[in-house]
């Protein structure tokens, strides 16, 4: 399968199959695909909590309380076979970016104690131009969208069935989780699994503007 045509055919799921489970291998290689997401600097501003059983789908999922205008989502949520809530850094402290330096370092991206100075550098240059603008949640966010357009795309080139899911309480969610304590905001779900035979959207033509309304030369 070509990725034009893997494009061509994801599409948000609507319905899931829940007597359907993901491979354990499969979800180990998805995972991977969403740490080994790039971001700014390499910063990598973003932690991911995985639901890979019931109990698990029904803490994420109750952030869609019942009777209420989010419901909607939470038959995905609870009938897909996995969900992941993406987080976003809201600071980046100096002792994390120390963090970050030093597993480069162990990775051997530095041949030279000079190149990790020039790297220490720019690193805390950049970040330091974002908590100076006072956009620096914004800018971690950003980044967070990033990695969940890498699980979308690696999720559709292996079979799998996604819907990404902003609409749900982040109070609720925050709460549930005890985001606020480790300056985490939560910011999007994305089910996983195998759509079911009522998924209205698995038929329809995908819809996009054409090339023209899109693009133009520079």
């Amino acid at each position: 399968m070509t990725l034009l045509h893997t494009l061509q055919k994801r599409y948000t799921t609507k319905a899931y199959d829940g007597a359907r489970r993901i491979p354990d291998e499969t979800i180990a290689q998805l995972l991977e695909a969403l740490r080994l997401s790039p971001s700014s600097v390499n910063s990598q501003p973003w932690h991911f909590i995985i639901a890979d059983d019931n109990a698990g789908k029904e803490r994420i999922a109750k952030a869609t309380p019942e009777q209420s205008p989010l419901a909607y989502n939470r038959p995905k949520i609870t009938g897909a076979s996995h969900a992941v809530l993406l987080c976003a850094r809201q600071e980046l402290s100096d002792a994390y970016l120390t963090t970050l330096l030093e597993k480069e370092r162990e990775d051997g991206r530095f041949v030279t104690e000079e190149a990790f100075a020039t790297r220490k550098k720019t690193l805390t240059h950049y970040v330091g131009l974002h908590r100076q603008a006072g956009n620096l949640e914004q800018w971690t966010q950003k980044q967070v969208y990033i990695a969940q357009g890498f699980l979308l795309l690696s999720a559709a080139s292996m079979g799998i069935d996604a819907t990404p899911i902003e609409g749900f309480d982040p109070t609720i969610m925050s709460e549930e989780f005890d985001l606020a304590q480790q300056k985490l905001t939560p910011l999007v779900v994305i089910a996983l699994g195998y759509h079911s035979e009522e998924d209205s959207n698995a038929k329809r033509p995908k819809s996009r503007l054409a090339y023209e309304a899109v693009f133009s030369k520079a």
